[in-house]
């Protein structure tokens, strides 16, 4: 089990933002996500401005572990963050 803080900004209906839930299900690494287009009204507004704080195209997913920040599903890139082998 990794111990590595992580989290997942998505969208319900992204395709890559579901592939990079998969991922990291299939690493087992435990993780929080927020759905955003499931938020409502302020929490919503301030999720997006921290989004924007750290992915100013808040695009999706945007991925933090610990302190990294990965935009798009990127493999290679949370396996590296993740301290886990890459390809």
């Amino acid at each position: 089990m990794n111990k590595n803080s992580t989290l997942v900004y998505a969208l319900s209906t992204c395709s890559h933002c579901k592939a990079a839930r998969k991922f990291l299900t299939e690493c087992d690494v435990q993780f929080s996500c927020v759905e955003v287009d499931s938020l409502t009204g302020e929490e919503r507004h301030k999720t997006i401005a921290d989004i924007k704080k750290i992915n100013p195209r808040c695009s999706f997913p945007t991925i933090v572990i610990n302190d990294k920040v990965i935009v798009g599903f990127q493999a290679n890139e949370i396996k590296e963050a993740l301290g886990l082998e890459t390809d």
